[in-house]
C-alpha cells in the first residue's frame, strides 16, 4: 500500500554527509575587505588565477590539434584510450616502477582519480589515514561515503616530515589505505628518499596500501629531489594519483589518471576491476584532451617546467624573508609545489581566539587574504600561495607587516628593571621587513 500523502523529496545521505571543509570555514568567516585597498588574495590554489603563469603554446596547439582532427569527437572505453593510456603508461614510468597502458585509468582530473581510489579499497565505517595539515578534499570523498578519516600529523620543525610512530599508532584492522601527498598541499615539503622508505616499511609490517596524490610530481625547487614513493617498494600495492593540474598549468582542463601499481598481484583480483567499474559512473574522461596527451607529455619543452618551477622558487624565498622579519611569524620555507604554511604565535596576538579571527581582521585592515590553517586542520597557521605576480606578493607581505606590527604584542616575561633598560627598543617596518631598532 502506498503511505505518500505529499511532497516530501530528501537529499541522499551521501549528499548530506558530504562537505567541504574550506568551503565550510571560509563561509563561517565575515570576510569585508577595506575599500580603499586593492584586494590580494593568497588563498587560491589556482596557478593560472593572475594570469602569469599559462601553459606552454605546445600545450595550446596539442588541444587545437586534437580538436581539428575530428578523432576525438566520441565516447572512449571509461579507462580511457589504449593509446593516450600508453603514452602516460610512458611517461610516469621510472626504474623499479615501470608500468603499461594496463595499470592506466585515465580521470577527469587528479581529483576523481582520488576519489575512485578512495571509494575502490574502503567501505562505509573503514578508516583511511590522512595527513595532518593536508589537503581537506580526502575528508570530503571519504566521509561522504561513511569512510572515517584519522588524522597522522606532520612535523614543521622537521620540514613537515611524518610523526612515523604516530602514524603506525593510527593504524588499525579498519584502516583501508594511508594517504601520502608528496610534494605537499598545503605545506610545500618533498620527502626525501629515505623518509619516504620509513612510511614504506610502516605500509609493509602492517599490510596497508598507499594512496599516492602526487599531483605536484617534479614540482620541486634547486637542491630537493622528488622520488616518486611507487619506485622504492616491490612490497606495498599503490595507487599513484597524478595529472596535468598543476605542473602543466592546466586545472580547469581536468585530465588526470590512476597508476596501479600492483606489488604481489594484491590489487589483481579485486582492486583492478572495481577501479573499471567505478570509472564507467563517469563514462571516462574528455577525450579531446586524451587526443592531445601525446604531443603535451612528450612535446612540452623543459624550458616551460624551468621557468614556472623558477618564479615559484623566486616567490617563496621573496616571502620567506619577508614574513621571517615580522613579529609573530614563523613561515617554513617550502621544498616544492606552490604554497607555504605560515605559523603565527597566537600568545603575541591576544585580541583574537583563533587563526580564523586574524585572517578575518587581515581581510578587513589589509584586503590580504590567506587561508586559515583550520582549513587544514591545522589551527595557528595560515597558508600562501606562491604563484601571484612578484610586485603583488611583495604588496601583500608589506601589508602583513602592517597588519602584524599594528596587533603584535611582546609577551611580558620581563624583570621591572630589564623591562626598564629595554624600554627605548622598538620596532621599524621598511618594505614589509621589521627591524628592531636601538637609538
Amino acid at each position: 500500500m502506498k503511505s505518500r500523502r505529499s511532497w516530501s523529496v530528501t537529499a541522499s545521505d551521501l549528499a548530506r554527509n558530504t562537505f567541504n571543509p574550506i568551503r565550510t570555514v571560509v563561509e563561517s568567516m565575515k570576510l569585508t575587505p577595506n575599500p580603499e585597498k586593492p584586494m590580494i588574495a593568497l588563498s587560491i590554489g589556482d596557478p593560472t588565477i593572475f594570469g602569469n603563469l599559462c601553459p606552454s603554446e605546445e600545450i595550446v596547439e596539442a588541444v587545437v590539434e586534437s580538436v581539428r582532427s575530428m578523432k576525438y569527437n566520441g565516447y572512449a572505453p571509461s579507462t580511457g584510450y589504449e593509446e593516450s593510456r600508453k603514452v602516460v603508461a610512458s611517461y610516469v614510468s621510472v626504474p623499479g616502477a615501470a608500468v603499461e597502458a594496463k595499470d592506466i585509468i585515465l580521470c577527469s582530473g587528479c581529483s576523481c582519480a582520488l576519489d575512485l581510489c578512495i571509494s575502490v579499497l574502503a567501505n562505509p565505517g573503514q578508516n583511511i589515514l590522512v595527513p595532518r595539515p593536508g589537503f581537506p578534499l580526502y575528508r570530503t570523498l571519504a566521509e561522504g561515503l561513511g569512510i572515517r578519516t584519522k588524522f597522522y600529523d606532520l612535523k614543521p620543525e622537521n620540514g613537515w616530515e611524518v610523526d612515523l610512530e604516530q602514524l603506525e599508532a593510527q593504524i588499525d584492522d579498519q584502516t583501508a589505505a594511508i594517504v601520502l601527498n608528496n610534494p605537499s598541499n598545503p605545506c610545500g615539503s618533498v620527502y626525501s628518499r629515505e623518509h619516504l622508505s620509513a612510511i614504506l616499511q610502516i605500509a609493509a609490517r602492517n599490510f596497508v596500501p598507499i594512496i599516492a596524490d602526487e599531483i605536484y610530481d617534479y614540482f620541486v625547487f634547486p637542491g630537493h629531489e622528488f622520488h616518486p614513493v611507487a619506485s622504492l617498494t616491490n612490497e606495498v600495492p599503490i595507487l599513484t594519483c597524478g595529472g596535468l593540474t598543476k605542473r602543466y598549468l592546466i586545472p580547469g582542463w581536468r585530465m588526470g589518471w590512476i597508476v596501479v601499481h600492483d606489488r604481489n598481484e594484491a590489487l589483481s583480483q579485486e582492486v583492478r576491476k572495481g577501479l573499471q567499474s567505478l570509472s564507467q559512473r563517469i563514462i571516462g574522461s574528455s577525450t579531446v584532451l586524451q587526443g592531445a596527451l601525446s604531443r603535451i607529455l612528450t612535446q612540452t619543452p623543459p624550458e616551460f617546467f624551468q621557468s614556472t618551477i623558477g618564479q615559484v622558487y623566486d616567490n617563496a624565498q621573496l616571502a620567506h624573508q619577508l614574513l621571517s622579519g615580522l613579529p609573530g611569524m614563523k613561515p617554513i620555507m617550502p621544498s616544492g609545489a606552490m604554497y607555504m604554511m605560515v605559523g603565527v604565535d597566537m600568545a603575541n596576538f591576544p585580541e583574537f581566539e583563533n587563526d580564523l579571527q586574524f585572517v578575518e581582521r587581515m581581510v578587513t585592515e589589509q584586503s590580504v587574504f590567506c587561508l586559515p590553517g583550520r582549513c587544514f586542520d591545522y589551527p595557528n597557521y595560515f597558508r600562501i600561495v606562491l604563484t601571484v605576480p612578484e610586485l603583488q606578493l611583495r604588496e601583500a607581505c608589506h601589508r602583513i607587516g602592517q597588519f602584524c606590527t599594528s596587533h603584535f604584542v611582546a609577551p611580558i616575561n620581563l624583570g621591572k628593571e630589564e623591562a626598564m633598560s629595554n624600554s627605548h627598543i622598538h620596532h621599524e617596518l621598511h618594505n614589509g621587513i621589521v627591524t628592531i631598532i636601538e637609538p
